[in-house]
């Protein structure tokens, strides 16, 4: 199994959720895990996602998901979850 962490930080707006989900599953990418909070209006959501499925280079959705989070007022990050893992440890 290919997995990658996806952050989305931002203000809370209608969709955020909906619309990171159906790019996912419109490019083949399972999640695995998800974990998502909503504190006084920032919208915060986690996600373990399996790219195992992804037809196009991992870069690619990287900056595509970069664009959308633009588009729709957060930001939202992709990691491989190796990098992810040594980037966080203590």
């Amino acid at each position: 199994m290919n997995r990658c962490v996806v952050t989305v930080l931002g203000r809370d707006t209608v969709g955020i959720t909906a619309k990171v989900c159906t790019y996912l599953a419109d490019h083949n990418i399972n999640i695995l895990d998800i974990s998502q909070t909503i504190i006084q209006g920032y919208f915060n959501m986690m996600m373990i996602v399996d790219v195992t499925g992804l037809e196009k280079d991992f870069k690619l959705v990287c900056d595509e998901l970069n664009e959308l989070g633009e588009n729709i007022g957060v930001n939202i990050r992709c990691q491989k979850e190796e990098i992810f893992e040594k980037m966080h440890r203590l």
